[in-house]
């Protein structure tokens, strides 16, 4: 079973402010995306020596209520995994929650013990849909 590390997401109130942050530590921009239907803006930023180990920057155009107050700052842990079915199979079986099951083969919310919020994504293309999974309804949230 192969595993990688993705990125670390934060939700920010200010994406201007937020960026000119953490470029005063030195690290860059690596990739960006604007979801118009969802409208959110999601914003990658790594040092300039390690981009394949960003922190995610997602920024709700319509404002997040929450913030800074209820912890929503922090998102969730993202992991690329080899076999999707297989990884959440293994954590079901040891008494895991799949909160967000992986019905389209590609992407998967579970939590840890501490409730920190990891999401699993298919390495490569979705898998295709298959049982239990696909009719898998999600639980609590992530």
């Amino acid at each position: 079973m192969t595993i990688r590390y993705l990125h670390t997401m934060v939700r920010v109130l200010d994406l201007d402010k937020t960026i000119a942050f953490f470029r005063l530590l030195g690290l860059e921009e690596t990739r960006r995306v604007e979801n118009d239907k969802a409208r959110f803006t999601l914003v990658f930023m790594a040092p300039p020596d390690q981009p394949e180990c960003p922190v995610e920057l997602t920024w709700n155009w319509d404002g997040d209520e929450g913030l800074p107050s209820d912890s929503r700052h922090f998102g969730h842990l993202a992991y690329r995994v080899g076999n999707i079915y297989d990884l959440c199979q293994t954590l079901m079986d040891a008494g895991v929650t799949i909160n967000r099951p992986p019905r389209d083969g590609h992407m998967a919310f579970v939590r840890s013990p501490d409730n920190v919020s990891i999401e699993l994504l298919q390495q490569g293309d979705a898998l295709p849909p298959q049982e239990p999974w696909s009719s898998m309804e999600n639980t609590g949230h992530w």
